[in-house]
């Protein structure tokens, strides 16, 4: 199946006083129809400012490069401004992680939602109040008409985030980018936008690009995984596979400090990744995670191979999969929820 959204070779850097910020070096990646791949990462990692190059929102500092950069076919790197913008919040939208700040405090969310429509589609008003209403009440909204006349600080967390879920469905998107959607929700809401999330999937067949850094998320909703690691893809592939059986040492890390309940002693400490990420000012040499791992030896000051370990299963590492043991997290997506 053709890719809906097609990413080779994404960098972005921006200037700072100390140099320049290589902040995303070289992503690439791919979505297809109806599918959910999620990016996770620790923070700092790139992983928003990827959605955030995707969208063609960065800061205007920022400088974006790619070897393609297209969506549907339409080349978002290289097209017209208003090609783009006929797309952005059209045909692709996004879920950003704080909807307060996303939310404009000055108008009601009537007038968010049915200004999002209006932008997009030829179509009057009472007709645009009235997808508003139903997307309200698509996303477990109550008195769906009456919270139209509300402002944003009116709302919870968990309503306003319904909200930017509903805005961002409102043109009927083929693609949605959900940057960090259930970060601030306690975890009971979180599990009902996630349970949305993916039931508004199953229903209209949407694509989704879920930026995380839940690896509990991941498990409940993904189809794939993308790991990243100081602005890198290190490792990528179908949850089943990159879960059971990781291939990279930064993700088998990632997952070491996931307590499993029956195998981890209760006393135990969590897991912990010790050192800190390399600055991203400036060019890293060979592998960016080298100076944390236990397997480093001097093959990884030079290139880093993208090795193939299955269909669609790739890992940036130059050890062999088989230098980890194959069956060390087999209980991994039952243990974290899925």
């Amino acid at each position: 199946m053709t890719a809906l959204l097609e990413v080779d070779d994404l960098h972005v850097r921006i200037p700072t006083p100390a140099g320049e910020l290589h902040a995303v070096r070289g992503i690439s990646l791919s979505v297809r129809r109806g599918e959910t791949l999620c990016i996770v990462g620790e923070s700092g990692c790139g992983k928003s400012l990827t959605s955030l190059a995707i969208m063609g929102l960065l800061p205007r500092e920022a400088r974006r490069s790619a070897a393609r950069l297209a969506f549907d076919g339409v080349d978002l790197a290289g097209g017209s401004r208003r090609a783009i913008a006929g797309l952005r919040g059209n045909r692709m939208a996004m879920i950003f992680q704080d909807p307060m700040t996303s939310l404009n405090p000055a108008f009601t969310i009537g007038d968010q939602l049915v200004e999002t429509m209006l932008a997009h589609r030829k179509v009057g008003r009472a007709a645009a109040v009235d997808r508003a209403v139903h997307l309200l009440e698509r996303v477990g909204i109550a008195a769906a008409a009456a919270r139209l006349g509300q402002y944003p600080h009116q709302l919870s967390g968990g309503l306003r985030q319904r909200v930017m879920i509903a805005m961002a469905l409102m043109c009927g998107p083929d693609l949605i980018i959900a940057d960090e959607p259930t970060t601030a929700l306690d975890v009971t809401i979180q599990a009902q936008i996630l349970r949305l999330l993916r039931d508004l999937q199953a229903e209209l067949g949407i694509a989704i690009l879920l930026i995380t850094h839940d690896l509990g998320v991941v498990a409940r909703v993904a189809d794939r995984i993308g790991v990243m690691y100081a602005g890198e893809m290190v490792e990528e592939g179908a949850v089943g596979a990159v879960f059971e059986r990781p291939s990279h040492p930064y993700t088998r890390a990632l997952l070491g400090c996931i307590p499993i309940p029956g195998r981890t002693p209760r006393r135990s400490p969590l897991g912990a990744i010790p050192g800190i990420v390399p600055s991203l000012v400036g060019t890293i040499q060979g592998c960016a995670f080298a100076g944390r791992c236990t397997h480093a030896h001097e093959a990884c000051a030079g290139t880093i191979p993208v090795r193939t370990l299955g269909a669609g299963h790739r890992s940036r590492c130059t050890l062999a999969p088989d230098t980890f043991e194959a069956a060390a997290r087999t209980a991994s997506l039952g243990a974290i929820g899925r």
